[in-house]
C-alpha cells in the first residue's frame, strides 16, 4: 500500500458529514467504502438527492429523489427543478468577499489575486457586457482563450445568462478550432490579446480575427484585456431547467471531425459536487491547481472547483519550462492542496531525475489526481520517494464524455500501487465480457456501466435524433453505457486500466492491454514515448511493432532492443513483447497528451492518411509524416520477421 487513511482522517472527511446526514434522513448506516458504492448505486435517487442537499446547492422545486426516470439514455432528473450553474458558484462570495477565490500566475513571475467579490463583480460586469451583444440563453458564446483568471469569468458570465459556453485554447490550429467552433454557431467570440509561453510572447489577436471572419454566426469578437474597465453591475442569474447546456466539449476527433458534447448545469454541479467535495474532500480552505490547457476537460474542473467553495489557480504558461518539475515549483509558490495532472507529466519529471520534494515547499499539498493515461507503478513509486511521502496518490479514469471521472481516488480506502481505488459514488460499474457477461475478479473486460449518472452527455451537438449519442455509447449493448476501456477487478476492490478496447492488441487470440507496455517502458529513461500497434495482415497473420521516441542523443542499437524486450517480458509477459522496435523522431499525440493508436493503426491497414488522422486534433501533426511513409512501406513488403 502507499497511502492509508486513519480513523481520525476518516472521520475528518466530507463523506464522513454526508454518511450522518444519510442515516438521519433515510436511517442507513454506511460505516465503509463499499457499502457507501452500493447504496450510491441501488438507490440512486436518494443518493444524488442527498448530495445536493449537503452540498447546499441552490435553485427551485428539487424533488426528494433525483432521478424521475433512469432510462439510458435519456435519464430524466429533476424534472421540475430550476437552477443555475454560476449562482451555484457565486454563493460562495456570501461573508467571504475578501477571501482567495482565483489565484492567476504567469511565466513572468505575475501574481493576480482574484477575491471572491472580485470574482462576484467582474462576472456580472461581463454578463451585463454579452447582453449588450445580444446574447440570450439559447445562445452560443465561444472563446479562443489560455487559462487565465479571465476565461473563469467568461465561462461563469456566459452560464449566468443561461447562454452555453465552449472554449479552444489558442495553441490549437486555426483550422481545428475552426471545425469546433463553426459547428456551434456562436452569437460571440471571445478572446485576448495573448499570454506567455516559454519565455515568449504569444499574440494572439491574429489568430482570433481569423477564427472570427470564419464564423458566420458571430456578430461581435469581445476581448479580455479591459475586463476590469467594464462598468460594475448588478449580479443577474438566469435559473435554467435541470438540464439546459451549460458548456459544449469536444472529443478528441482523432479519428474524424470534433463531436460536441453537451453538459447541462445541473448535472455538472451535481458530479463536482460528489468528485470534488466528497471524493477528493475539497472545502472552503483548499487551493486547487491545474495546468490544463482551455480544450482539455481537466480545465473545466477549474469552475466545478470553485462550485464547492475552494480557491482555484490558473497558469497559461509552459508546465515543464525553465524545468521539468514547474508544476511543483508553483505548487509550492501558490500553496496548492491539490494537484491534478497528467500520468505523462509525472513520467517525464521522473525520468529527468529531478526531485521536487527536495527542490520546493510541498508541505500543502495533500492530494495529487493523476489522469489522461494510465499511471505506471514505477512514476507511482516515484512520486511517494521523490515528491511527498504522504500525499495522497490517486490514479483517475474518466472522460470528456461526462467530465468526471467513473473509478478514482476516496479518502476511505487505501491506494495500491499500480491500482485505481475503485469505482466512484454514484458510478453502477461492471466489467464485462463481450458476451455481456460479468467477469471475474482479475479478468479483463469492458468498462460499462448499468445506470445513468447526471453529467452523462444531455447530447451531441446537432445530433437531433440521438443517433451519434447510441453509437458512440450504445451500439453494443443499448441497456448499458460501453465505454470503451479495458479494465479489471482486483482482489483488494481496486481497479486496473489496460488501455482502450478499440486499440486492443490481440496476440494468438489472447487479449492484451497496452498499458502493461507502456509502464514497464516508462521504466527506461532514455524513452521518451512510445506506441505500439496491432496490425492484422491480409494473409491471416498479426504484427505488433512498437515505436519509440528516444532523448536526445540516444539510439537505438541492439542493447537497447535487448532491454526493452527483457524488461516488458520481465514487468508484462512474454505474449506482450513486440514483433519489431523500431525509432522515430517523435509519437503523435493530442493536446490532452493522449497517443493516437486507432489512427496509426488505420494507417498501417491502409486507409488513407486524411481519411485516418485528423491532423488539427494534434499537438505534434508532423510526427504523421513518419508513420504514413512507414505504413506505405509495410503494406509493400511482407510482414517483417520477428526480432
Amino acid at each position: 500500500m502507499s497511502w492509508t487513511p486513519t480513523r481520525e482522517s476518516i472521520e475528518a472527511t466530507n463523506m464522513w458529514s454526508l454518511r450522518h446526514q444519510v442515516a438521519d434522513r433515510f436511517g442507513i448506516a454506511l460505516d465503509d467504502y463499499p457499502s457507501f458504492w452500493r447504496w450510491s448505486i441501488t438507490q440512486p435517487g436518494q443518493f444524488w438527492d442527498a448530495v445536493r442537499a449537503h452540498a447546499g446547492i441552490i435553485g427551485d422545486d428539487f424533488a426528494d429523489n433525483a432521478l424521475a426516470d433512469s432510462r439510458m439514455p435519456g435519464a430524466v432528473w429533476y424534472p421540475g427543478a430550476r437552477l443555475n450553474f454560476t449562482e451555484n458558484v457565486m454563493r460562495h462570495a456570501r461573508g467571504r468577499a475578501d477571501s482567495l477565490a482565483i489565484l492567476g500566475l504567469d511565466e513572468g513571475g505575475g501574481v493576480d489575486s482574484w477575491s471572491w467579490g472580485r470574482l462576484q463583480d467582474r462576472v456580472a460586469a461581463f454578463s451585463a457586457r454579452l447582453r449588450t451583444a445580444g446574447v440570450g440563453r439559447r445562445d452560443v458564446v465561444a472563446g479562443v482563450l489560455p487559462n487565465t483568471p479571465e476565461t473563469i469569468v467568461a465561462m461563469l458570465a456566459t452560464a449566468a445568462i443561461g447562454a452555453t459556453w465552449s472554449v479552444c485554447a489558442p495553441d490549437f490550429a486555426e483550422t481545428a478550432i475552426v471545425e469546433r467552433l463553426r459547428q456551434l454557431r456562436p452569437r460571440v467570440l471571445v478572446g485576448s490579446s495573448g499570454y506567455v509561453f516559454k519565455g515568449r510572447t504569444v499574440e494572439t489577436s491574429r489568430l482570433q480575427n481569423s477564427v472570427q471572419a470564419a464564423l458566420p454566426t458571430s456578430r461581435e469578437l469581445i476581448t479580455l484585456d479591459d475586463l476590469d474597465s467594464l462598468p460594475s453591475a448588478e449580479p443577474e442569474y438566469v435559473r435554467v431547467p435541470f438540464d439546459h447546456p451549460l458548456w459544449v466539449l469536444f472529443s478528441s476527433g482523432t479519428t474524424g471531425a470534433p463531436k460536441g458534447i453537451v453538459h447541462g448545469h445541473g448535472g455538472i454541479l451535481l458530479e463536482a459536487a460528489k468528485g470534488i467535495g466528497l471524493q477528493f474532500g475539497l472545502g472552503l480552505e483548499d487551493r486547487y491547481f491545474t495546468a490544463a490547457n482551455t480544450s482539455w476537460m481537466v480545465w473545466n474542473t477549474l469552475p466545478n472547483t470553485l462550485s464547492v467553495g475552494s480557491a482555484v489557480v490558473t497558469f497559461p504558461g509552459a508546465s515543464t519550462w525553465p524545468e521539468p518539475d514547474r508544476q511543483f515549483e508553483i505548487v509550492a509558490e501558490s500553496g496548492t492542496t491539490m494537484l491534478a495532472t497528467g500520468a505523462a507529466y509525472l513520467a517525464l519529471v521522473e525520468k529527468s531525475g529531478l526531485r521536487p520534494g527536495d527542490r520546493h515547499d510541498l508541505s500543502a499539498l495533500h492530494t495529487i489526481m493523476s489522469t489522461g493515461s494510465v499511471l505506471s507503478p514505477s512514476t507511482w513509486r516515484w512520486v511517494h520517494d521523490a515528491v511527498k511521502p504522504d500525499v495522497h496518490l490517486s490514479s483517475d479514469s474518466g472522460g470528456t464524455d461526462i467530465c468526471s471521472g467513473f473509478v478514482g481516488g476516496n479518502q476511505w480506502q487505501p491506494v495500491h500501487v499500480g491500482e485505481l481505488q475503485g469505482p466512484a459514488l454514484g458510478v453502477a460499474l461492471e466489467v464485462r465480457a463481450d458476451d455481456g457477461s460479468q467477469v471475474a475478479d482479475g479478468e479483463v473486460g469492458e468498462l460499462t456501466v448499468t445506470a445513468p449518472m447526471p453529467s452523462m452527455p444531455i447530447g451531441f451537438w446537432d445530433d437531433d435524433d440521438g443517433a451519434l449519442y447510441r453509437a458512440a455509447y450504445f451500439e453494443r449493448d443499448p441497456s448499458v453505457w460501453t465505454h470503451g476501456d479495458l479494465i479489471s477487478r482486483t482482489r483488494s476492490a481496486g481497479v486496473i486500466v489496460h488501455g482502450r478496447s478499440d486499440a486492443t492488441l490481440n496476440r494468438d487470440g489472447v487479449r492484451l492491454g497496452s498499458a502493461e507496455i507502456y509502464a514497464a517502458l516508462d521504466t527506461i529513461p532514455v524513452i521518451r514515448n512510445s506506441v505500439v500497434l496491432g496490425i492484422e495482415r491480409p494473409d491471416g497473420g498479426y504484427w505488433m511493432p512498437l515505436f519509440v521516441e528516444l532523448a536526445d542523443g540516444h539510439v537505438l542499437d541492439d542493447e537497447l532492443r535487448t532491454t526493452i524486450r527483457t524488461t516488458i517480458r520481465a514487468r508484462a509477459s512474454a505474449r506482450h513483447v513486440p514483433d519489431t522496435i523500431e525509432h522515430v523522431p517523435g509519437i503523435p499525440v493530442t493536446h490532452a497528451g493522449k497517443r493516437i493508436e486507432v489512427p496509426l493503426k488505420k494507417l498501417f491497414l491502409g486507409r488513407p492518411v486524411e481519411l485516418a488522422v485528423n491532423l488539427g486534433a494534434l499537438s505534434n501533426p508532423s510526427t504523421v509524416d513518419w508513420f504514413t511513409r512507414r505504413a506505405r512501406e509495410s503494406r509493400q513488403n511482407e510482414r517483417p520477421a520477428r526480432e
